[in-house]
């Protein structure tokens, strides 16, 4: 995954904090959107594409940090 590694961890936190967390109030769309999944009420496909789309950033950051420890033991 050589195209990740080019993706700044910077820039991840920061997009994982705000497009994660967006909107701020009453409550982020992330929570709302895992709420929905856990009570099987996420079936719409917009709501679908928003929680791909608010945790995207956050999976990412998890991989490259998994993919930078994992390079790290190896060595």
């Amino acid at each position: 995954m050589n195209w990740l590694n080019r993706i700044p961890f910077s820039l991840l936190i920061i997009l994982s904090l705000t497009l994660g967390l967006a909107p701020f109030t009453p409550m982020p769309h992330l929570v709302e959107k895992m709420q929905m999944l856990a009570a099987g009420a996420l079936v719409r496909p917009a709501d679908i594409l928003d929680l791909v789309m608010h945790s995207a950033p956050i999976v990412l950051l998890l991989m490259k940090i998994t993919l930078n420890l994992s390079s790290k033991v190896k060595q």
